[in-house]
């Protein structure tokens, strides 16, 4: 037996190991060192949490609309009570700061059910009434058990997101958080327990895609699976559960371009787009990792935005001057370095940053990379077109509003986007030209938990928040009645 921490499945309200009594390793990206283990899951362990959703389901989707908001209401206020030890442990799990955990991710999570829970409530559905004697309703009832697959760069932040509205609208949930960072679920699915939530009727799976993944993906009692993460993976996931009709939402990756026309309220734009290229080490996928600057203005940014990115402290996640965390692992950091030499192969120019950071201490051993800026790089380049994920961005300059929105749909991604400019007709114009599911302009990260979020091209299929993600997890009825 390992006297390091584990994290078990929680399945019908208790946490159990998986069947095969195998565990993968958990390793601190600050330090490099492994202090837990995570139990591997296969397809038995699946089809376990499958039977207890299907099993708490009946009594979940009776439930008065108004009991499950108190109970998701419930879980919120529990999450926000121990929010500090929620914040410590997602940064010892991810490697982000955890000024960045406190501030962003445990808040949203909390945000995310507290959302739901208030959304539901007022979720209607359509009423047509056709002639005199004819009246169509719509009937938006629970798919049943859904499959919802979160990734590792905000763990506990993308898996409420995806939690809350399925259990919000009356399905039984199973669920499989990253096998990298799989701390926060665990901890949240005993906070569920806590708040008397009813066993089964939110399961948690751990354990890698390759099983348990793909068992979540096909197995016949799930009806709907929300995934977010790489492209590839979503591609691997739509082969797999189209063929077996089942609901699909994909939010998957980005390469977003940054527009800066050289009327931008210079100082404002300059702060934002520093925090939009490199918050949690560039590991979020709304990040703006290609920058298109106006000919004007192109030196003057390039020149202040290196030297503020050369002065981010980067160091221990525990640090509160801490600005730059690790890298989520040792594999992921020498993927990012790769692109730093083949940024170099391409023609393109390391302005600052580019290399890994080694600290002293308790940090001597973990996953650094310094903040990476690099200017001379053709548009069309592997570097400029593939998504890398880090803090590594990518600088351009155009001249005319017409080739920088040419350059900035030029890829095959269409996550996010953002625009500064003080006009506003330009604004409303190159926004509704840009093809990617949202668009920032003069600010970035703003989000309004009402709005449809997702990505067109390859960044994903159908849309997430609000009464999108509400929509998602239901299905339409059309009853027509007739009166006698």
């Amino acid at each position: 037996m390992s006297d390091r921490e584990r994290f078990l499945n929680f399945i019908d309200g208790r946490f159990v190991p998986a069947g095969r009594g195998e565990f993968l390793p958990i390793y601190e990206p600050a330090t490099g060192q492994q202090y837990a283990e995570v139990t591997a899951s296969s397809w038995s362990d699946v089809d376990a949490a499958c039977a207890a959703a299907e099993r708490a389901s009946p009594g979940w989707r009776a439930m008065p609309t108004e009991k499950r908001a108190e109970l998701l209401d419930a879980i919120a206020n529990k999450l926000e009570s121990q929010l500090e030890r929620f914040a410590q442990a997602e940064s010892k799990d991810n490697g982000k700061p955890v000024s960045l955990a406190r501030s962003v991710d445990i808040p949203r999570a909390v945000s995310n059910f507290r959302f739901f829970a208030g959304a539901i409530q007022h979720f209607a559905s359509e009423c047509h009434p056709t002639s005199a004697d004819v009246l169509n309703y719509t009937l938006r009832q629970p798919l049943g058990v859904v499959g919802c697959i979160s990734p590792w760069n905000l763990p506990l932040y993308l898996l409420t997101w995806k939690i809350a509205p399925a259990l919000a609208a009356g399905n039984c949930v199973v669920a499989k958080p990253s096998e990298i960072t799989p701390a926060t679920a665990t901890m949240f699915a005993e906070l569920c327990a806590e708040a008397n939530l009813p066993p089964g009727v939110l399961n948690i799976v751990h354990g890698t895609g390759f099983e348990a993944g793909e068992a979540i993906c096909t197995h016949p009692t799930i009806k709907a699976v929300s995934f977010t993460g790489g492209t590839k993976t979503g591609a691997r996931i739509a082969g797999i559960a189209a063929p077996l009709f089942k609901k699909l939402s994909l939010e998957l990756g980005g390469k977003n371009p940054v527009l800066i026309f050289d009327d931008a309220d210079f100082d404002a734009m300059l702060a934002t787009t520093l925090r939009s290229s490199f918050s949690n080490q560039g590991e979020i996928c709304l990040c703006g990792s290609r920058i298109f600057v106006q000919e004007g203005i192109y030196e003057r940014f390039r020149s202040e935005f290196v030297a503020r990115a050369k002065r981010l402290i980067v160091g221990d996640p525990l640090d509160p001057k801490t600005e730059q965390g690790a890298l989520v692992s040792e594999q992921h950091q020498v993927k990012v370095g790769s692109y730093i030499d083949l940024a170099r192969k391409e023609g393109g120019t390391i302005l600052c940053g580019g290399e890994v950071v080694l600290l002293s201490g308790r940090c001597a051993k973990g996953w650094f990379f310094s903040p990476t800026v690099i200017d001379g790089l053709s548009s069309q380049c592997r570097t400029s077109q593939e998504e890398i994920f880090g803090p590594v961005v990518s600088l351009y300059c155009f001249r005319t509003e017409d080739e920088v929105v040419q350059l900035a749909n030029d890829t095959p991604y269409g996550l996010a986007s953002v625009l500064w400019t003080r006009s506003l007709d330009r604004a409303h114009r190159v926004a509704a030209n840009l093809q990617s599911g949202i668009t920032w302009v003069n600010c970035w990260m703003l989000r309004d938990l009402r709005t449809p979020f997702g990505g067109v091209k390859q960044s994903g299929v159908g849309r997430e928040g609000g009464w999108e993600a509400l929509r998602f997890f239901t299905e339409p009825k059309n009853v027509c009645l007739k009166f006698s």
